[in-house]
């Protein structure tokens, strides 16, 4: 018997759940600096996610320095990501759900990817983002800001 998805696909995969990163998602609860995050756990998407989050803020939807940093620090965030997705069975598409806590720290850094490109004028980017926005999970650009 073939079952569904919980996004309701009947043949396609079955959604990604990455592990908790518990010692960075508590670091950046207790409002600890992301820089010393992104460094004592450099593999954690959500502390690349927070940097990124904090240079476009600072940036202002211009482009200068922080829209910049903010770009590359979200790239950082999205390669790490992928490489988890991958380790986790991720084939390149189908479900990484943003009701999944963990999962937020590759999207997020997708979504502040889609802004810093957005920002810069670089299109193709903010396109191929919120596609795979769009394909990671639905919700999650509207979650993001990025209706």
């Amino acid at each position: 018997m073939i079952g569904m998805t919980s996004f309701g696909d009947l043949l396609g995969p079955q959604p990604v759940l990455l592990p908790e990163n518990t010692d960075a998602e508590d670091a950046l609860l207790e409002n600890k600096d992301p820089v010393q995050v992104a460094a004592a756990h450099p593999t954690a998407s959500i502390a690349w996610a927070h940097l990124a989050e904090g240079a476009l803020e600072r940036g202002k939807d211009e482009v200068n320095a922080d829209t910049l940093a903010g770009y590359a620090f979200a790239r950082t965030g999205y390669h790490r990501g992928l490489d988890l997705l991958r380790r986790n069975g991720w084939k390149g598409f189908g479900p990484v759900p943003w009701s999944h806590e963990p999962n937020r720290g590759f999207l997020r850094s997708v979504g502040a990817l889609a802004r810093a490109a957005r920002t810069i004028g670089e299109t193709d980017e903010y396109a191929r983002c919120l596609d795979l926005l769009e394909d990671c999970d639905p919700r999650a650009a509207a979650e993001l800001g990025l209706d």
